[in-house]
């Protein structure tokens, strides 16, 4: 069990942004950073075994110009350009195998399937290095990366990378520019929201049970490990946690949420101890676009599972007729 805000309170939780001072500039010298380097996208065709599809090995330039992984998979049918799902992976993994993503190209959809650098584990392999050193010592784990600055904060580079990904999927071929869907669970989820708040003209956002949502908030309600990270960090770094967390404020869901357009399907779990469900409904609130929310009230970090996968295809569905 899992003790959070009561559904009631929940379903009108809408607690204020922490934004910081320059949010909006911060961000775009940040992509006009990264866009000052070639994205030089490269879609390398590959035999993954996989008949019905034509699948492809993907590079391109992410922030500060570093080379991002992924695959790209397109229904080997399909005719004219399609639209495109975009996705974006949970904490502590990579981009595994082809044969890990067919949900979206089966159901007639390219799809764009971003590494994490940095990011690798044993059942969840990964192919790009981060090659940022850190700037002060942190706890094992991306979340102190870089901590104390938000220019050297990890997630800066992540996010970034996220939106190169759609920019890079924008200029295939086989690609309808204007229906690109972003898409992940945890912190897939948290990248795609970050993306969302920054790429105008998106065609819709998937958020499932995201990450990075009102982060001050989720410290003081749960240890549950990637937030458990900072609360190890602050426990011994006392004089540095308001700076921190100014830093995290760069990077909250919720100033994301607010800058966002995109029609936006949203999943939380009540018993969520990763993520808080208080955390996901603020930014349910706060989300600007169009939203929907399906709530899992039984089930923790895994959320609804193929419940949530076919409320997202129906939902996909509807979008592109």
């Amino acid at each position: 069990m899992f003790t959070d805000l009561p559904l009631d309170e929940l379903r009108t939780y809408r607690p204020p942004r922490p934004e910081p001072a320059g949010f909006d500039a911060f961000w775009q010298r940040t992509l006009d950073e990264a866009r000052s380097h070639d994205l030089d996208a490269r879609f390398t065709e590959t035999d993954a075994g996989l008949t019905l599809l034509r699948t492809y090995d993907v590079e391109f330039s992410g922030f500060g110009g570093h080379r991002i992984r992924g695959w790209f998979l397109v229904p080997r049918a399909a005719a004219g350009p399609l639209p495109c799902v975009v996705e974006y992976i949970g904490y502590g993994g990579g981009r595994l195998k082809p044969h890990d993503w067919l949900l979206w190209p089966s159901a007639g959809y390219a799809t764009l399937v971003m590494d994490t650098r940095g990011q690798s584990g044993p059942d969840r392999p990964g192919d790009t290095p981060d090659p940022v050193a850190a700037t002060h010592p942190g706890v094992p784990g991306k979340m102190t990366q870089g901590l104390l600055d938000p220019d050297d904060y990890y997630y800066r580079r992540l996010f970034t990378d996220g939106v190169r990904a759609v920019e890079a999927a924008r200029g295939h071929d086989a690609v309808d520019a204007h229906r690109i869907v972003v898409a992940g669970g945890s912190q897939g989820g948290a990248t795609a929201l970050a993306v969302a708040g920054l790429v105008p003209g998106l065609a819709g956002a998937l958020l499932d049970v995201p990450f990075l949502s009102h982060i001050r908030r989720a410290l003081d309600i749960t240890d549950a490990d990637p937030y458990g990270e900072l609360v190890r960090y602050f426990a011994g770094e006392r004089t540095r946690v308001d700076t921190a967390l100014e830093t995290l404020d760069h990077f909250d869901g919720l100033n994301f949420a607010a800058r966002a357009s995109a029609p936006a399907l949203f999943g939380v779990a009540l018993r969520d101890a990763v993520v808080p469900p208080s955390t996901v409904f603020a930014a349910h609130h706060h989300y600007a676009g169009e939203k929907e929310l399906r709530v899992w009230r039984f089930n923790g970090h895994e959320g609804g599972g193929g419940e949530q996968r076919v409320a997202e295809l129906r939902f996909l569905r509807e979008l592109f007729g």
